[in-house]
């Protein structure tokens, strides 16, 4: 099958392999594609015909644009804000008192605080995402949305006003109080963010672009807080009442964005475009929306889908098992130099902010270029010769090395390049799927679709973690 063929899914998007300039261009655009394409995806009789060929209003100074940018923000901000502010973690469950930043004594909670975090976080996902989709159709999704964010405002403002309590004589309650805190701020965001791309499938491809690349600067402020706080600050408890009030005021952010969004025209459009039924003379689509309150058919999307979710999945595969536990055990070869650049500085710039800064580019490549279509052999196969980036990382100077002592690339330079490649192309392989995703359904599956794809990304993840561990103990 062709790969740059249109593809009819919905009233509102079709795939064009052509830039994404403007709303209105795409929507003329998709207008006359739809007279060649020879398998509509849907009936051309619908009541949503008078909706969707009037004037398309503008997105006035991308203004829909920045919102949805902004709550993809906010999706993984607070998860970022959990794992950057490590110190503190570290610090209220030692048994020492001094916010100093000093050595802390070791002990289990500690020791082991990541693989709890991990655990904690990626159990409620998965379950929150399945979640999701059985509440598609019986939940709205300003529920939804409003519901996780409201969640995950009250765990942070409660773990802000905790900062400069003093937790030394109930480690074990403030450890449990943590565990069950990451849980809820991961499904909270996992269902906030599952229902943002949901509904971002009944807009143009531009709008789930904006999502993504957002989650991808998400990280990358966190990691550039993470670099200043390294240079700059003294008292972890200081470092971790910034990072939490910024989340705080972030979800806020988020609350007020997500409200305005039905005031705007160009949002408004979609979103009625959206809610008109198709007419009842369309046997297929009355079966698909016979039942508004039932669960979505899952087998008519993941018909359109599997191969589309099988590369998302792949690809965070990939990049989870590679990126942070193996690339950030990469050692500087000039390590024993004093150079802070070589000791202090090489992994967070290395591993952290450049992966965060190559990935967010690699997704805003794809808000102008989206090639190979969504048919297209091509996209498969590029996503799976990103397994080659795995030895390519494991023979750099990663350490301690138990079983393979050979470095092959023994120079700085490598796991600069190899990060960026890594970066770059999970960002673009990774973009391209998830926003093609909601378009090659039917219009009422757009946003279980777009749920549907968030779950594969999920599930990538959790899967991918669980080799990492695997892999750093094979070196």
């Amino acid at each position: 099958m062709d790969g740059q063929r249109s593809l009819q899914a919905s009233v509102n998007s079709s795939y064009i392999p052509t830039s994404i300039s403007s709303m209105c261009d795409e929507e003329h655009s998709e207008s006359d594609a739809s007279g060649d394409d020879t398998s509509p995806l849907l009936s051309r009789q619908q009541t949503a015909g008078s909706l969707a060929t009037r004037h398309c209003p503008e997105d006035s100074y991308n203004l829909v644009y920045i919102i949805f940018f902004l709550m993809g923000i906010g999706s993984l901000l607070p998860w970022n804000v959990f794992i950057t502010a490590k110190q503190y973690w570290l610090y209220k469950l030692s048994n020492n008192s001094s916010p100093s930043g000093q050595e802390e004594p070791h002990n289990d909670l500690s020791d082991y605080f990541e693989s709890y975090i991990a655990i904690a976080s990626t159990i409620p996902s998965v379950l929150c995402l399945i979640l999701n989709y059985l509440l598609v159709n019986r939940l709205s999704s300003q529920v939804r949305i409003m519901f996780s964010l409201l969640v995950i405002l009250v765990v942070f403002v409660v773990t802000t006003a905790l900062v400069k309590v003093d937790m030394s004589g109930c480690r074990m309650q403030f450890f449990g109080g943590t565990l069950a805190s990451v849980a809820l701020v991961s499904g909270a965001s996992n269902i906030f963010s599952g229902s943002v791309f949901g509904i971002s499938g009944h807009f143009p491809m531009r709008i789930s672009q904006a999502i993504i690349s957002g989650q991808a600067m998400g990280g990358t402020l966190s990691a550039l807080a993470s670099i200043v706080d390294l240079a700059a600050s003294s008292d972890v408890t200081d470092s971790a009442l910034v990072y939490f009030i910024t989340a705080d005021i972030f979800t806020l952010v988020c609350i007020l964005m997500y409200l305005l969004l039905p005031r705007l025209s160009y949002s408004r459009y979609y979103m009625e475009v959206a809610s008109v039924p198709f007419s009842e003379s369309n046997s297929h689509s009355s079966r698909l929306d016979s039942s508004s309150g039932s669960v979505p058919p899952l087998k008519p999307i993941l018909k359109k889908t599997w191969l589309l979710g099988s590369c998302v999945f792949y690809v965070f595969f990939i990049s989870i098992m590679v990126f942070p536990a193996l690339s950030s055990g990469i050692q500087s070869m000039n390590k024993d130099s004093g150079n802070p650049w070589a000791t202090t500085y090489f992994v967070p710039l290395t591993s952290f902010l450049l992966y965060n800064v190559a990935d967010f580019c690699g997704r805003q490549v794809t808000a102008w270029l989206q090639v190979p279509g969504p048919t297209s052999r091509m996209l498969p196969l590029l996503v799976f010769s990103r397994t080659a980036l795995v030895p390519l990382f494991m023979f750099c100077n990663y350490q301690p090395r138990y079983h393979l002592h050979s470095v092959f690339f023994a120079h700085d330079l490598f796991p600069v390049v190899f990060v960026c490649l890594l970066g770059i192309s999970n960002g673009y392989l990774g973009t391209l799927p998830m926003i093609y995703g909601p378009k090659v359904v039917p219009r009422e599956l757009a946003e279980p679709a777009g749920v549907v794809m968030s779950f594969f990304l999920t599930l990538g993840l959790a899967v991918g973690s669980a080799f990492s561990v695997a892999l750093v103990h094979s070196i």
